[in-house]
């Protein structure tokens, strides 16, 4: 019997842990990535994402991050719950990816089960692991792992979860088999592009932040541009909509294996009357735990004030 390799060992553990996907590529420097992110800030479209612009030679090179690095393994784990926004009575939705609970948490959790188990396992690995918490491009690091390739939404989609996944990046001193990088199958399809409310994909996979309903209810502060906030369609936390148009993810079936990630009590139908009274002390409580507590306080009762207007044609 031939011997287990190292990756195909890891990705069996991460499968355990609960990951749907997991894929290795050689660490070095991103090319073109690194330029087209840079090429973004300067045409203005991080908007107030300054940090975006920060630590730039680690975003463009993981070995600025662990000097000895010699693969990053990708995991993805599938997010998606059956269930459907409430459209009856409710004039407000909160993004699929915010009706549970954290994903830092939950992948951070798994993920770090999974980089101690690597160092019980392979004598003398280096590394560090990051969940969206450290200045890694894990979208550009997924595509060369074969996890999926990068939409014109700019989300990542993959063949088997589209794009409901989170992902995981942990950087290893490990001299690791790559996978083979993921093929860009979006086509001519431009459904993401026409259904975006805000016109914030301005062209295929570029998008302006400023313009982006999630960007505009969980990271600006402060008073949305009335030219946009009347057209928010009673998002409150996120967006879906070019993720709900897409083919690849009306294809996908399965649902997430992990239960962190089922719709919390009155996210499917937000009370928004209700919440509009919530004081700061309510406002933490009842979101303890919850993706949400990212736009704060001032920022949700920004948004639940917008709820149901819309802005005249």
């Amino acid at each position: 019997m031939k011997p287990v390799r190292p990756g195909e060992r890891i990705k069996r553990k991460a499968a355990e842990l609960g990951f749907s996907l997991t894929g290795i590529t050689r660490a070095g420097e991103l090319h073109p990535e690194g330029d087209l992110l840079g090429e973004w800030l300067d045409r203005g479209y991080g908007a107030t994402m300054k940090w975006m612009g920060t630590r730039a030679q680690e975003r463009r090179d993981v070995r600025a991050l662990v000097p000895e690095a010699r693969s990053v393994i990708v995991t993805a784990m599938n997010y998606y719950t059956p269930f459907v926004h409430g459209t009856e009575g409710t004039p407000a939705r909160i993004s699929r990816y915010a009706w549970g609970e954290d994903y830092h948490t939950v992948i951070g959790k798994r993920l770090q089960q999974l980089w101690v188990w690597m160092q019980e396992e392979f004598s003398g690995v280096e590394g560090k692991w990051y969940v969206d918490t450290g200045p890694v491009m894990e979208k550009a690091w997924a595509q060369r792992a074969g996890i999926g390739w990068l939409g014109k939404h700019t989300n990542i989609i993959s063949r088997e979860c589209g794009s409901w996944v989170f992902l995981g990046v942990i950087i290893s001193s490990m001299e690791l088999e790559p996978d083979t990088p993921a093929v860009d199958r979006c086509g001519t399809c431009t459904r993401c592009i026409d259904a975006c409310p805000t016109a914030a994909i301005v062209e295929p996979y570029l998008v302006d932040a400023g313009r982006c309903i999630p960007y505009l209810t969980i990271e600006h502060r402060g008073p949305i541009d009335p030219e946009l906030s009347g057209l928010l369609d009673g998002w409150l936390f996120g967006c879906d909509v070019c993720q709900d148009v897409c083919p690849w993810n009306r294809k996908r079936e399965a649902a997430s294996p992990c239960a962190e990630f089922a719709p919390r009590d009155g996210f499917l139908h937000p009370d928004v009357e209700e919440w509009r009274k919530m004081t700061p002390e309510e406002f933490a409580g009842r979101f303890a735990g919850s993706p949400v507590l990212r736009a704060k306080y001032a920022g949700f009762s920004r948004n639940l004030a917008l709820a149901g207007t819309r802005r005249e044609p």
